[in-house]
């Protein structure tokens, strides 16, 4: 079954009609549905998706998506931090923040190619995303 790591900004859009991205987001969700692909969150993910939903749209909100979230939650491992800081710190991540490098980490790790994701900083790095460009 493919994976595919899905972004914070990707579960923002998906969440916010109000978001620019939403109907993309949408579109791509059920391609992947089709597909039958897996979406694959990381601890990282869950905690910067949690800070964001709580930035924007409310705490109650934030812990309402946490407590309802039902895609696998892929723990990023010592060696993913280890290998996420070299990225972060070789620049070769481009802009990229901890979270982005730890989700490169955990995606070489699994062997995973494409991301769910509205930030370029993974085509960047090598990665395909589901969004049409």
């Amino acid at each position: 079954m493919e994976k595919i790591l899905v972004d914070s900004g990707a579960i923002f859009a998906l969440l916010c009609r109000d978001d620019q991205n939403h109907r993309a987001a949408v579109a791509v969700l059920r391609k992947m549905q089709s597909r039958r692909a897996l979406p694959v969150l990381t601890n990282y993910i869950l905690a910067e998706t949690h800070a964001l939903l709580a930035a924007r749209l409310g705490a109650d909100a934030a812990r309402m998506w946490v407590r309802s979230n039902i895609w696998p939650v892929e723990q990023a491992a010592r060696a993913d931090e280890k290998r996420a800081m070299e990225i972060l710190l070789s620049g070769r991540g481009g802009e990229c923040t901890l979270t982005d490098a730890v989700s490169f980490a955990v995606m070489e790790r699994l062997e995973m190619d494409t991301a769910f994701t509205f930030d370029m900083n993974f085509t960047s790095y090598g990665f395909k995303t589901a969004v049409p460009a």
